[in-house]
């Protein structure tokens, strides 16, 4: 059964929403083309996946009322534990909802010219430069309904902007928090990394209350420049009533190299879309994505990556475990375009079950244009495998202790590759809580 798509917003509430924020005119115009564009477009289809039923568009868009803290220790306990030890040299934002409640950087950051704000600053102080690159190109307005949606009513984010020739040596990190009942949270984070920079970036999005009938639409655009790299963490634990569609993609220019470490510990049900172009020669990306489904929930998670210049390197590894009645879909996407000569292309899907009742599917698929590449993938679905379970109970661990080591082990290359140590810490306590 489908539900009410359509929305309540019209041009009189965007353009008052716009005004006051203080955008500029082509925020506001691409505000009213997105939402134009809103009622043509079909929800995206993910493969397997029937989401017309799912709840996009039944939320509470107006935000506010909150105010900025003056110490951390002001903030909810677990986004406390986030943060972890705060130093002088902290790169930090986050949010209640969509409304920035503390913010801190380093004096680094503005010695090198570097921009780490919250987009609705960015869209008052550096107009010309977010035009540049919001919605444009990597992801655009019009692909589908909710991408429209997202560019009508964008109400938080982030804008990171590193020059030409600037290493940031500490990482860069935001922390959402839903707390409202029917949240509507639509955030949008831009990374651009310029020519021979490289910046690390790490994106918590948490709920702890019990935050019922709220929508996640979240949009991430990462560019990188010729022989720069970014680093991007993702940590998504966001409650079972919430409705989560997020795209992150990146587009890598020559020489450039994009890592994806992202732990997708939703417990709604969410539709995930990471896709990279390698645009450039010897452009790389890697790739890895970890989840736990449990109870009832369905998830679908796409991962891409198309090839577009020579020598190009692409590699995607996806881990999932299911529980109870949960149900999941991976798909990887390895396409070589015709013309990128001597590129490679290698993947990897495995998902656990531990019920009989949850349902797994790992789909690796590559799409070759070109003769002089190399290529690969692997996928599994399965149980844990008994050799390993009598292998440690052999040596006095308990049947559950020996699952819950396995478990760890089995997820632990996104955990270890996170880049920020009480963001890892809290990663591995989400993992132990949801495999209880």
């Amino acid at each position: 059964m489908s539900v009410e798509t359509k929305i309540t917003f019209d041009q009189d509430y965007i353009k008052e929403f716009s005004k006051g924020r203080g955008e500029p005119e082509w925020l506001l115009n691409l505000r009213l083309s997105s939402l134009d564009t809103v009622d043509q477009k079909e929800l995206p289809k993910p493969d397997k996946t029937k989401i017309t039923s799912w709840n996009f568009t039944d939320f509470k868009h107006e935000q506010g009322g909150k105010e900025l803290v003056s110490s951390a220790s002001e903030l909810h306990e677990e986004v406390v534990a986030l943060i972890g030890e705060e130093t002088d040299n902290q790169n930090l934002l986050v949010f209640q909802d969509a409304t920035v409640v503390y913010e801190k950087s380093g004096s680094e950051l503005a010695n090198q010219g570097v921009i780490f704000t919250d987009i609705a600053t960015a869209a008052r102080d550096h107009s010309d430069l977010l035009q540049k690159y919001f919605m444009n190109d990597v992801v655009k307005y019009d692909e589908n309904r909710l991408t429209a949606l997202h560019g009508a009513l964008m109400n938080g984010g982030v804008f990171i902007y590193v020059p030409k020739n600037t290493e940031l040596t500490v990482p860069l990190q935001t922390i959402v928090q839903l707390e409202k009942e029917g949240t509507g949270l639509f955030n949008h984070v831009i990374v651009v990394a310029e020519d021979n920079s490289s910046v690390t970036y790490v994106e918590n999005y948490v709920s702890f209350a019990n935050v019922n009938n709220a929508v996640a639409n979240i949009v991430a655009e990462v560019f990188v420049g010729q022989n720069a790299r970014v680093s991007f963490g993702g940590v998504d634990n966001l409650g079972a009533g919430v409705t989560t569609y997020v795209v992150r993609r990146a587009n890598v220019a020559r020489d450039g190299r994009v890592d994806w470490a992202l732990g997708q510990m939703n417990d709604g049900n969410t539709v995930s879309d990471n896709t990279t172009h390698l645009i450039g020669e010897n452009s790389y990306a890697d790739t890895k994505t970890v989840t736990i489904g449990r109870g009832q929930q369905k998830q679908n998670f796409t991962t891409q990556i198309f090839h577009h210049g020579k020598h190009s390197e692409g590699y995607i590894l996806k881990h999932g475990v299911m529980r109870e009645e949960a149900t999941m879909i991976f798909n990887g996407i390895t396409k070589i375009e015709h013309g990128a000569t001597k590129s490679n292309g290698e993947q990897t899907e495995r998902v656990l079950m531990l019920s009989e009742k949850a349902r797994g599917d790992a789909n690796p698929i590559l799409l070759i244009d070109e003769d002089d590449v190399t290529a690969g993938h692997a996928a599994s679905v399965g149980r844990i495998d008994p050799l390993q379970m009598f292998y440690l109970m052999s040596r006095g661990i308990t049947k559950l202790e020996a699952e819950r080591l396995i478990i760890h082990g089995f997820l632990a290359p996104v955990v270890n590759q996170l880049p920020v140590e009480s963001v890892k810490d809290r990663m591995r306590e989400v993992i132990e809580r949801k495999v209880k």
